[in-house]
């Protein structure tokens, strides 16, 4: 949904549902056989030093650009951009970064964080209802 409307209930939903299967695909796709380690299209890419991380790096920032349009506050962007910057900088470097990136997850990290502070602005929101009448009369 790219309307400059913000979006509510059940569309919000649908975006994040969007948002996390993105995040799956770049951080966890499939997993090692006989280990706990989860591998997904950022590792697979990590492979080739500096341009496969940068390339890695265009879905994190959508799913930053997302959760700016869903609402998300600018504390919960900032650490969102820290994780991408994080596992973009610590990525690049060849083997150690390749090791990092099945580790660190910082799309599903940030799918998450997105999840946390929306509740928590729902949490803090006052319903309609309760709100004084300023209508006079």
């Amino acid at each position: 949904m790219d309307t400059e409307t913000p979006l509510h209930g059940p569309a919000i939903e649908d975006e994040i549902a969007r948002l996390h299967s993105l995040a799956r695909r770049m951080d966890a796709i499939f997993r090692i056989p006989g280990t706990q380690i989860d591998v997904g299209l950022d590792s697979l890419l990590g492979l080739v030093p500096v341009v496969g991380d940068t390339a890695a790096a265009l879905p994190s920032l959508y799913i930053i650009w997302k959760s700016h349009r869903l609402g998300a506050t600018p504390g919960a962007l900032a650490f969102m951009a820290l994780n991408t910057g994080i596992d973009w900088a610590i990525g690049a470097v060849p083997l150690v970064g390749d090791v990092f990136d099945a580790a660190y997850n910082a799309n599903i990290r940030n799918v998450a964080l997105l999840e946390r502070n929306l509740a928590k602005q729902a949490a803090r929101a006052r319903p309609l209802k309760d709100q004084p009448s300023r209508i006079t009369g």
